[in-house]
């Protein structure tokens, strides 16, 4: 709803937390804003959303001030940047958050008009949901920014993407999202860490230590007999910043060569031929118990062999330790 149509307007904060690796932290951070609104969706590893209308009057503010306050007790008791969107609905709140340099907080009107310029010359890709497939696809049909999806009539984006994805993204380009702000807590995950002992340039090394992690991740996972669904990588570098990566994985799976494979090429699209890594940490998501999950048989000797072996080296590093047998690249 508009202002005028008698109806409290939506206030929803997209929060960023920079430079942030620790899981534990997370945590306490997502209970700082629960002492804002019970309204508060986990959106790991280092972000969350919090619909704050009906906590306005309590705390007797506006939003914009209201995150203030929050980014200020951020920074207080946890020494940590952050930036805050500040929108009628998830989805601008995210983009305003992202408009601009980090450690701010950002505003955008519940205004038709101030919507409208905000997003009209936005790349496709801005829009949350819209990925390098779907926006390639677009630009194909000279629909390259938010404005020109915004102009074009339904149908056309529904002939181009689907009547479902076509109505979406309709709306989406008028700054409509009807998501409503989900309490959540994060989603159980595994998490391990490499921190280099100095700023590494190397690729290779940049490869072992990630093969070095999988291996860590993959007997963890055996041992408490479960598989995951998506990895992501997160990288942090010199200068403190940090770049994050998630794929999902075809089928659920705690297989190490398949795990190692996959970091593997989030690290090499990240191109980091120049970047000064100092830590990686690989986080295993959506948790699947073993015996739920299925695999596609693949009739080839050569995976079975690693599976039996893989089998065979788990049960001599639970006996002997984890460090007995290790990928000697690694």
């Amino acid at each position: 709803m508009r202002k005028g149509d008698g109806v409290q307007v939506s206030q929803v904060l997209y929060v960023h937390f920079h430079d942030l690796v620790d899981e534990k932290l997370y945590l306490r951070l997502l209970a700082l804003l629960a002492e804002f609104t019970p309204l508060v969706q986990a959106l790991p590893p280092d972000a969350a959303l919090a619909d704050v209308t009906g906590s306005l009057r309590y705390f007797g503010t506006d939003a914009p001030a209201l995150a203030e306050r929050i980014r200020a007790r951020t920074g207080g008791l946890y020494g940590l940047r952050s930036t805050i969107g500040v929108a009628a609905n998830p989805m601008l709140a995210r983009m305003v958050a992202a408009d601009g340099p980090p450690s701010a907080v950002r505003e955008l009107p519940d205004d038709l008009d101030a919507v409208t310029a905000f997003l009209a010359h936005k790349p496709a890709a801005a829009l949350h949901g819209v990925g390098p497939a779907t926006a390639r696809t677009l630009s194909s049909y000279g629909l390259d920014s938010v404005g020109k999806i915004a102009a074009a009539p339904l149908g056309t984006l529904q002939r181009i993407l689907g009547a479902a994805a076509g109505r979406k993204l309709y709306d989406a380009a008028r700054g409509l999202d009807p998501t409503p702000v989900v309490p959540a807590a994060p989603a159980r995950s595994i998490r391990v860490e490499h921190d280099f002992p100095q700023d590494e340039l190397d690729g290779d090394r940049q490869r072992a230590a990630l093969l070095a992690l999988t291996d860590r991740l993959g007997l963890r996972l055996r041992a408490e007999e479960q598989t995951i669904r998506s990895l992501t990588l997160a990288v942090r570098y010199a200068d403190r910043s940090t770049t994050t990566r998630t794929r999902t994985l075809r089928e659920a799976s705690a297989h190490t060569p398949t795990l190692t494979s996959l970091a593997y090429e989030l690290h090499e699209r990240l191109g980091l031929q120049r970047a000064r890594v100092r830590s990686f940490a690989l986080r295993a998501e959506q948790l699947v118990p073993a015996e739920r999950a299925s695999r596609q048989l693949l009739f080839d000797p050569a995976d079975e062999r690693a599976r039996c072996i893989e089998a065979v080296v788990d049960r001599a590093r639970t006996k002997f330790g984890p460090n007995a047998v290790r990928p000697a690249a690694a």
